[in-house]
């Protein structure tokens, strides 16, 4: 058993829990969009302030500029575990995974399958399914259960054979908070072949992926979910990249993600502010260890390590607060819970409920109106809500969660939803 994570601690490191004019209620929407941490603001308004220009060039601001992008990518490739050139910065991960779609369209062929899930994000999916059509190949879609909204390997296992290419996945579900057995259901693609796109943007704000371990081939997420700025990570395995067509300018010849498959670099501030979130997960670290790791360490090994340790803090925080949720929507029949009622490793601390009204819309107006900030919506992934029989126009409430929030933030949520249920 961990020690509890300081929850004052934490919060001194965001700033919108320093003015109550900030934020005027409980946050549940982290998963559209987390608080950026006081390192990435910092690291932000230090580049804008002093390197602002182009970088790269044998002058000090512009040197020192390219200086902090280059630290930034090493540093989030350590803290992944794999390689700084398997890693890139692109606009967001909807946008990444565009490039990647036009990469498999030229890739794929009129007898290769593709698998994709009816329960990812549509920016996961749909663009991939595309591509997919675009080259004649064949698309499978791995289908959720239409009580849990959630994937069973067995239905995955029926659709893959020697003919499978391409197997995307989401490592947890924006809707239903589920984590996937990712290693797992790489291996059963690799088995077979198969290369595999991870999905991460719902799992990486609970747990800094090791995508070393996990074996993907393929893994995105979005920063801005992750505390940081509004840029999406694509890790791209060497041998994937050796693979794929290229997607950047002809004379980009290295084997690098940013070189090949980013075709326009995003804000140069924000690559050099999204490392600050690494400062932020070592600054948590060494709070709750009590000293930094040692010097001496490598740097792989100091990076990845405290981002275990804190994911391993997050995570047993993260399963306190929606215990008591799980448990509260269990008992209660005047609202569907989708997915798992057991706040165990495989869940992230997210709900969708369809409460039994006649207005998705103004129940989640009369959350907000007593201070629960919740959004509403099919959050992209109407697919699987209309899988589950839920109207995807109107939609699912959603509260979604992460760290920073308190016990507090909890009993209060739980206390409304038991006065207007």
């Amino acid at each position: 058993m961990l020690q509890a994570l300081d929850i004052p601690f934490v919060r001194q490191h965001f700033p919108m829990f320093h003015d109550p004019q900030n934020l005027s209620g409980h946050f549940f929407d982290s998963a559209a969009g987390s608080f950026p941490c006081i390192e990435t603001i910092d690291a932000l308004t230090e580049f804008y302030r002093t390197n602002k220009l182009q970088p790269g060039n044998p002058f000090s601001p512009s040197a020192a500029g390219m200086e902090k992008m280059l630290d930034s990518k090493d540093r989030w490739a350590n803290a992944l575990g794999v390689q700084s050139h398997e890693l890139g910065f692109g606009p967001s991960t909807s946008q990444n995974t565009y490039v990647l779609a036009n990469a498999f369209a030229q890739w794929l062929t009129k007898s290769d399958e593709v698998i994709v899930t009816n329960c990812d994000h549509e920016s996961n999916t749909g663009a991939i399914r595309r591509a997919a059509e675009q080259a004649g190949a064949t698309v499978k879609e791995w289908r959720v259960d239409d009580v849990t909204g959630l994937l069973r390997e067995e239905d995955l296992a029926k659709l893959l054979n020697a003919n499978t290419k391409l197997v995307c996945f989401p490592h947890a579900s924006n809707v239903t908070g589920q984590k996937t057995n990712a290693e797992k259901i790489i291996e059963m693609a690799h088995d077979v072949g198969a290369l595999t796109l991870v999905d991460g943007v719902s799992f990486a704000p609970h747990a800094i992926p090791d995508v070393d371990a996990l074996g993907a081939d393929i893994y995105v997420f979005s920063l801005y979910k992750v505390y940081s700025v509004h840029l999406g990570i694509m890790v791209i395995r060497q041998a994937t990249q050796e693979r794929l067509p290229k997607q950047g300018h002809f004379f980009k010849d290295a084997i690098d993600v940013n070189e090949r498959f980013v075709p326009a670099g995003p804000d140069h501030a924000q690559i050099a502010a999204a490392g600050g979130v690494i400062d932020y997960i070592e600054t948590l670290s060494a709070h709750h260890m009590g000293t930094r790791l040692p010097e001496n360490a490598g740097v792989d090994e100091t990076v990845r390590d405290a981002c275990e340790f804190v994911s391993a803090l997050w995570r047993q925080h993260e399963a306190e607060l929606v215990s008591p949720l799980l448990d509260f929507f269990k008992n209660k029949q005047a609202a569907r819970m989708l997915g798992s009622y057991e706040a165990d490793t495989y869940r992230c601390p997210l709900v969708s409920f369809k409460p039994n009204v006649d207005s998705c819309e103004d129940f989640a107006h009369m959350m907000i109106d007593q201070g629960q900030l919740v959004s509403r919506g099919h959050f992209y992934s109407p697919r699987l809500l209309d899988a589950v029989g839920i109207d995807s126009k109107s939609g699912v409430i959603r509260i979604s969660m992460a760290h920073y929030n308190s016990h507090e933030d909890v009993a209060s949520l739980v206390r409304t939803l038991d006065s207007l249920l």
